[in-house]
């Protein structure tokens, strides 16, 4: 249970914080703001796998 990866922690937050823009680009129909959230998502997620295979090829997970 002491074992957190902060790192990973800060992802999932800011990709819950996407899915929130998006649901708030939605809501006042604004399209720009629904890109850059779904662009932020991709990033993110994205950037989260490397970091994620990079851990795991390190054995640090």
């Amino acid at each position: 249970m002491g074992n957190i990866k902060w790192i990973f922690v800060l992802f999932s937050i800011l990709a819950a914080v996407s899915l929130m823009g998006i649901a708030i680009a939605i809501s006042l129909q604004s399209i720009l703001l629904a890109v850059i959230s779904i662009v932020g998502l991709f990033v993110v997620m994205g950037y989260g796998f490397k970091t994620k295979k990079k851990y795991r090829e390190e054995g640090r997970l």
